[in-house]
């Protein structure tokens, strides 16, 4: 499809307004000092861009701050068993991004002694890294000057364009556009554009005339700069339905176990579930026990709406073999996805 007008971005008065105000973040380097010749550190920009997938900056901070507390650099992440980086990153969703941060950071030690290659071709032969991340961390690290498409771009230049249809639908023109503006300075052009769409051509909420794209932005032309980008039909989602399981001791231990090596939330620790399905089956309890329903935890994934309806049991320990058993006071420390955090503390564990 044809975009708007032909005209591209322009990048000169993107990053005088960037000098100005860019974000000050703990993964980045800041324009004054890139120019002073300080490098970004790959291994941070990557940590930091794997995070940002699917989740706000607010969320990740204090993630990432610890997480390079904890492995400062790739050899130590390389090093690192792969059970404390899912402990470490439960929380923030989207588990299977744990599991290839693992991967790829023993790929990285492996294959290319702890350099990451510096072009995103070479990038995206890593374990987790796609066409986004790959060009993140080869412009933001090494100034390729090749385009950094995240959904703030998406929005700053479906509105610059004002494109009137789904991003989704105008991707590769988006790409291409973009492609044609991208200057010398490549990683702080691409942060720039992040911080616009983040602070100035937000999703609710537009200051135009803060914004250094006010003269070519055709959106701003209509009057109506929020209508775009213009939304994509969202199919409905479907609903799951099970049931879970919260034992616990007579010293008020928690049973819990690990959850399959591949499948949603793969190595996870969880409490014992039924089988999720479209129908919400009789309760099979796992122990004998007085059971008691304390009613139902939902949550929202991807893909699906999930329903759980709790149960809890005081029960004998006897035959609980396949995992183990945790006080309340340790539960901080478990693996524990976000899901089963809402259905300890739905059953009325403490410390969940």
């Amino acid at each position: 499809m044809q975009l708007s007008h032909s005209r591209p971005v322009d990048a000169a008065a993107v990053l005088t307004w960037y000098d100005r105000n860019a974000r000050d973040l703990p993964w980045r380097v800041s324009p004054s000092d890139r120019a002073r010749g300080v490098l970004p550190d790959p291994y941070r920009v990557w940590l930091s861009e794997v995070m940002l997938q699917q989740t706000t900056v607010a969320a990740v901070k204090s993630f990432f701050l610890r997480f390079t507390s904890l492995w400062p650099t790739v050899f130590d992440m390389a090093a690192a068993p792969l059970d404390s980086i899912l402990k470490e990153w439960a929380g923030l969703g989207y588990y299977a991004r744990a599991r290839n941060l693992h991967a790829c950071a023993q790929a990285v030690v492996r294959d290319h002694g702890g350099v990451f290659p510096a072009t995103g071709e070479a990038l995206q032969a890593l374990p987790g890294i796609g066409a986004y991340t790959s060009a993140a961390i080869a412009a933001i690290c090494f100034d390729e000057r090749v385009p950094v498409l995240d959904g703030n771009l998406d929005r700053v230049l479906a509105r610059f364009y004002a494109l009137p249809v789904p991003v989704r639908e105008a991707k590769e023109e988006l790409r291409a556009a973009l492609g044609t503006a991208v200057p010398a300075r490549a990683g702080d052009f691409a942060q720039a554009m992040m911080d616009l769409g983040a602070t100035i051509c937000a999703p609710r909420a537009v200051l135009c005339m803060l914004c250094p794209l006010q003269e070519g932005c055709s959106a701003l032309r209509t009057a109506h700069p929020l209508s775009f980008p213009v939304k994509a039909e969202k199919p409905e989602r479907p609903v799951r339905r099970g049931h879970a399981f919260v034992m616990r001791d007579g010293a008020g231990d928690v049973y819990l176990q690990t959850r399959p090596d591949k499948g949603l939330l793969a190595k996870m620790t969880e409490v014992p579930c039924s089988p999720w399905g479209e129908a919400l089956a009789e309760p099979s309890y796992p122990a004998a026990g007085d059971w008691r329903h304390h009613g139902q935890v939902v949550h929202v994934f991807t893909h699906f709406r999930l329903e759980l309806e709790v149960w809890s049991a005081t029960v004998e320990p006897d035959g609980l073999d396949s995992g183990w058993w945790s006080s309340p006071a340790d539960l901080h420390g478990e693996a524990l996805p976000t899901l089963f955090r809402k259905v300890l503390a739905g059953a009325g564990v403490e410390g969940a």
